[in-house]
């Protein structure tokens, strides 16, 4: 019985980090949408902000549903309380620092960098 009741709460507990925001995007990002608008999003566990330069913000609920990582690039899948779906993506291989926001079709909402405000061309460009 006491098996049955640690496999129990070991799965609860798996469940429950699993719908949370993973600490890879969590905090604050400066973004920049493709008519070159910027914003502000600021994920925590389970909610994320998006501030406009006006300071208006708008919030969302979401649970984290999917990681997947290839080539040592991730891409996180989020459910919003709505049923919208979107992706976080880390195209650059070993740097999170840099990305972009998707919705459900691959259709790119957000650039987003940790300290910059930049496009999705920045994070494609050729050197």
């Amino acid at each position: 019985m006491k098996k049955v009741k640690y496999l129990v709460t070991l799965l609860a507990v798996i469940f429950l980090i699993a719908c949370s925001g993973s600490d890879t995007y969590r905090g604050d990002w400066k973004a920049t949408n493709v008519d070159g608008e910027q914003y502000n999003l600021t994920f925590n566990a389970k909610s994320f902000t998006v501030t406009n330069t006006a300071g208006e913000v708008t919030n969302y609920n979401y649970t984290q549903n999917s990681v997947n990582i290839k080539n040592s690039v991730e891409t996180y899948g989020l459910n919003l309380e709505d049923g919208r779906k979107y992706q976080l993506n880390f195209p650059l291989a070993d740097d999170e620092s840099v990305g972009l926001l998707l919705d459900s079709n691959g259709k790119v909402l957000y650039a987003i960098s940790r300290d910059n405000y930049i496009t999705y061309d920045d994070i494609f460009a050729l050197d």
